[in-house]
């Protein structure tokens, strides 16, 4: 059931943005309290437009995380650009995400011009505040913010520092409105997409560079009964020899995958789990308009 929100109740929209790696998927965890959103230190770890949902006695927030804004290089690369961008276009409120642990570099600036013609307002966030070696790395940021009279808050998304205070800006810059989702639920990402992430996200620890960014899980079947969950998923790879890393030897890594995985998608749907993975070789996948369509990756009209 959706409550009907008090007269000083307030809701809207913000995207998550900035360039890859900067620990968006990481802040928006912590915002809504919950694991929805994969992380890793491989950058451009989010492929889609995740929404989490902070629901407080005052508010209600939808959390956009974004994809990282990079120059693709591939049709996969222009369809998670072209969905972060237009994600920006249809919120209330962008967050722009930064890693204050390093001097504003041309990731960010890139960022930045994008946002140039934009009208929706905007706040600058320095997050890994807790790996700053030198408070001057913040003049490269704040110098942008003051350009464009953007308001700027300090935080980090792993420890936890300024999240509150965060979450407290972003409320006061909020107009009036209604509740969109149930104030129990924390997003609206179908459960399979989030299956399929969890997979996904154990790849991403546990192989090597080549792999990730060559890697598309669909969930092909889900068995339920009262006693378990049975789950049969498809690793889609690019190259043979990228099938023979991800089973590894004796199929030790896909037994690793597996195990890692279950067990975080036990957490999800709170009940026991068995997970089947296959491993399919789809030549040049992030190429193929038609195998982007089929693994869910579409462009955002």
């Amino acid at each position: 059931m959706i409550p009907l929100a008090p007269p000083d109740f307030k809701s809207g929209f913000v995207a998550i943005v900035g360039r890859p790696n900067v620990g968006k998927s990481t802040l928006l965890n912590q915002l809504v309290g919950q694991k929805i959103a994969i992380t890793s230190p491989v950058a451009q770890t989010t492929r889609h437009r995740l929404q989490g949902i902070l629901t407080t006695d005052e508010a209600q927030i939808i959390f956009i995380d974004t994809p990282g804004i990079h120059k693709p290089h591939h049709e996969l690369g222009k369809i998670l650009v072209n969905n972060a961008k237009k994600a920006m276009q249809l919120v209330d409120l962008i967050l722009l995400v930064v890693d204050s642990s390093v001097p504003a570099g041309k990731g960010d600036r890139y960022v930045v011009e994008l946002l140039a013609d934009n009208s929706t307002p905007v706040i600058l966030g320095l997050n890994k505040s807790d790996l700053q070696s030198n408070p001057e790395l913040d003049e490269s940021y704040l110098e942008i913010a003051r350009e464009r009279e953007w308001e700027t808050i300090k935080f980090s998304a792993l420890n936890q520092l300024g999240i509150d205070k965060l979450q407290s800006i972003l409320i006061d810059k909020l107009e009036p409105g209604p509740y969109y989702y149930p104030p129990e639920l924390v997003t609206d990402m179908p459960e399979r997409m989030i299956m399929a992430e969890l997979i996904r996200e154990q790849i991403l620890h546990l192989t090597r560079q080549e792999i990730p960014h060559s890697v598309a899980i669909v969930i092909e079947k889900i068995e339920t009964t009262p006693k378990i969950t049975r789950v049969f998923a498809a690793i889609n790879v690019e190259r043979k020899s990228q099938k023979g890393i991800i089973i590894g030897k004796e199929g030790s890594m896909l037994k690793a995958i597996g195990t890692a995985a279950r067990e975080q998608i036990a957490k999800l749907i709170e009940g026991e789990v068995y997970l089947k993975l296959f491993v399919k070789v789809e030549p040049m996948w992030r190429q193929s308009q038609l195998h982007l369509g089929e693994f869910g990756y579409k462009l955002d009209k």
